[in-house]
């Protein structure tokens, strides 16, 4: 196992940019940097090696990110404003606009339908995703943003 000094060394560009794309202020992914390897070297021996250290980092990262959205949650509002609920031509819109995207979806070929569906609803890491098609996790993600940019492209073609 690498000292935490070469670990810092090695990681913290990678890890400052992932927490850059998270937050996107400088000061703040420079403050969750910090936090982030502050909470990995005391965690450093519960690290099992399943995954890249790149990767731990980065997930304790995110995980410290939305540790801090959830505590700066917006307050209830008032009840003596109108109600939350959406207006019925709110949700007519939204479900034609679900739909249009769900066909636009379907439509698309292997492999970008596929990447699609399991980043956006089964959550999954591009690196997984890589691994099911024995590809790289910037394969998977290059796929993905593909689809995504083929899928708003015929969006944009019928209104």
């Amino acid at each position: 196992m690498e000292t935490f000094e070469q670990i810092y060394r090695a990681y913290f560009t990678d890890v400052y940019r992932y927490c850059l794309k998270l937050c996107g202020n400088a000061d703040e992914a420079e403050e969750l940097t910090a936090e982030t390897f502050l909470k990995a070297l005391q965690a450093l021996s519960s690290y099992r090696g399943e995954c890249e250290l790149r990767v731990w980092l980065c997930q304790i990262a995110k995980n410290r990110y939305l540790s801090e959205q959830r505590k700066h949650k917006p307050e209830p509002l008032s009840d003596t404003l109108e109600s939350a609920e959406p207006s019925p031509e709110t949700v007519a819109v939204r479900t034609d606009e679900a739909e249009r995207v769900s066909e636009a979806v379907h439509r698309l070929d292997e492999p970008y339908k596929e990447v699609f569906l399991l980043r956006v609803y089964g959550e999954m890491p591009f690196e997984n995703i890589g691994k099911l098609f024995g590809k790289t996790a910037n394969w998977a993600c290059v796929t993905f943003h593909r689809a995504k940019a083929k899928i708003k492209a015929e969006l944009e073609e019928k209104p």
